[in-house]
């Protein structure tokens, strides 16, 4: 059955010829062959500001740049967000993107009268998180117990109800073949293929 998708390009850097971008290309080709709609949102391509306070956050408007990218969050019934790992988490503008997309009224709601948990609005949909990474993938999950990306999972994917969430981490990437980066774009049309 066809979904919806939503394809998130992390990378700050607008450059064409990123690593991300033929990651992100291959999974929309491969959705799209597959009979999926996709949409696709590319950060480095949108200027928006960073939240500084608690009364933005919570009462403040999301960005008139952003709000076809909030839209298509709520649209959509998989994201996949790819990105390469700096300092071992997210970069700053893919951080700065969630804060003011994954907003009370879109991602949650806060409970009436102050008490209970936030009620979660995206139940529903899944997401794949794509890094790549100049490590190898094995040592920041085994040494670094990948805590970035799980950071990114539990503390905004899971707590906006956004489950199950599958990674994909492709490391070493600045000295990889062109064998190997082959292999990586033919991954990314087979996931995009089936929605995963």
């Amino acid at each position: 059955m066809p979904r919806r998708i939503l394809i998130v390009v992390g990378h700050p850097d607008p450059s064409p010829h990123r690593l991300c971008r033929s990651l992100a290309k291959a999974y929309a080709e491969g959705a799209e062959l597959a009979g999926h709609v996709v949409r696709r949102v590319d950060l480095a391509a949108l200027d928006f500001p960073m939240l500084r306070t608690v009364e933005e956050f919570e009462h403040g408007a999301i960005p008139d740049s952003l709000k076809d990218a909030a839209e298509a969050i709520v649209w959509a019934e998989h994201i996949v967000f790819v990105f390469p790992l700096w300092l071992g988490t997210v970069p700053a503008l893919l951080k700065a993107f969630l804060e003011q997309v994954m907003r009370p009224g879109t991602a949650f709601t806060y409970p009436d009268k102050g008490g209970g948990l936030p009620r979660k609005l995206l139940r529903g949909r899944s997401a794949r998180v794509v890094v790549t990474m100049g490590m190898p993938s094995v040592v920041y999950r085994l040494w670094f117990l990948g805590h970035g990306i799980a950071a990114m999972r539990r503390s905004i994917l899971y707590f906006a109800g956004i489950s199950p969430v599958r990674e994909t981490l492709f490391g070493m990437v600045a000295g990889a073949s062109d064998t190997t980066r082959t292999k990586w774009i033919k991954q990314m049309r087979k996931l995009g293929g089936l929605a995963l």
